[in-house]
């Protein structure tokens, strides 16, 4: 099981990519294309052409973890986007909010941590 915590670094891959590609084939997109190692424990997310499912690929320390969703009708109209990167970071529960199929930049939150004044 993988466990979504705030710590988790998370990759979306900005283009969609063949979904014929297992471990070995998505782990050399993250290699090649998202400049990212496959063996660092972040989560990589992918989409396919049509955007009707999902992949998310991690390493555990283990192994490779490949889980897909297939949308039984509909599309997934969020995806992230950027003009200068082959990947974007997103936040555990923004990752959540996706794989729900909402908009997952319309989800305002606090922030994760903040600095504390010393007592005065």
């Amino acid at each position: 099981m993988i466990q979504l915590t705030p710590q988790l670094r998370i990759l979306v891959a900005i283009e969609p990519v063949d979904f014929r590609k297992g471990i070995d084939g998505l782990s050399r997109v993250v290699k090649e294309t998202l400049a990212g190692d496959p063996f660092s424990g972040a989560v990589f997310v992918f989409r396919n052409r049509r955007a009707t499912a999902i992949k998310v690929l991690v390493y555990d320390g283990q192994g490779f973890w490949l889980c897909q969703k297939r949308l039984s009708s509909g599309r997934f109209r969020h995806w992230a986007n950027s003009t200068d990167a082959a990947a974007r970071k997103v936040a555990a529960h923004e990752l959540s909010v996706l794989l729900a199929g909402g908009d997952f930049e319309a989800v305002r939150s606090h922030p994760l941590w903040r600095s504390v004044a010393p007592p005065s």
